[in-house]
């Protein structure tokens, strides 16, 4: 099941690559649900504090009958993971979060690093915003692993970024890509992976170990 999480941030963009069909799921946190009244998206939830959605637009939420779990404003966790936590247990397996880049750094930094929660393994989760979509890719723990591969459809011309989390990334390699890795090390904080170019229709990374952010951004011409 693939179900869509809006989160709140004040300047979210619709994505690019994905929209909801009927049998999808529409989670909106908080103000996300504001994004989805704009972008002409069903909600099938609204969960969060609701301390940034207008009060008509929450009561307009539940008088067109949407399902509503207020949560209190003191909690441990953000809007944002109560609606990825209740996605989770309603089943999915495919997980598309939007709204959740851009506004306060402290947000946006918190709803990227959702995507490294243990929960998510073996979910196929997406950070999605207008152009960008992020994903994270999972190496094997195993000493002697075989690696994973992710392939990206995209065109020349687009970005790519992969940034090493929680330590270094290693036995990357890549094909399509301007800039080619060859079982090559990406360490930790440091910024080489940044802004390779898509050279062929498809873009396909290697990774042995470690965690690995990978960010792709649609280059639109016009």
């Amino acid at each position: 099941m693939r179900v869509f999480v809006i989160a709140g941030s004040p300047v979210a963009q619709p994505p690019c690559r994905f929209a909801p069909s009927p049998a999808d799921r529409v989670i909106a946190a908080d103000y996300g649900a504001h994004h989805a009244r704009a972008w002409g998206w069903p909600i099938d939830l609204l969960i969060g504090d609701l301390d940034s959605l207008p009060a008509a637009e929450i009561q307009a939420a539940r008088a067109a009958g949407v399902p509503t779990v207020t949560a209190p404003a003191a909690k441990d966790e953000t809007d944002l993971e109560l609606a990825v936590t209740r996605a989770l247990g309603d089943g999915a397996t495919e997980l598309v979060i939007c709204g959740a880049l851009g506004g306060r750094a402290d947000h946006m930094l918190a709803n990227v690093l959702l995507l490294a929660r243990r929960e998510l393994i073996g979910v196929a989760a997406v950070i999605a915003d207008g152009a960008q979509t992020l994903r994270l890719l999972r190496g094997d723990d195993a000493q002697h692993g075989t690696g994973v591969c992710l392939a990206l459809a995209g065109a020349p011309g687009d970005l790519l970024t992969l940034l090493p989390l929680a330590g270094d990334a290693e036995d990357v390699s890549t094909a399509g890509l301007l800039y080619p890795l060859a079982d090559e090390t990406l360490f930790f904080a440091q910024a080489r992976g940044v802004s390779n170019v898509f050279e062929a229709a498809t873009a396909r990374i290697w990774l042995r170990r470690g965690l690995l952010l990978v960010i792709h951004t649609q280059i639109q011409e016009g």
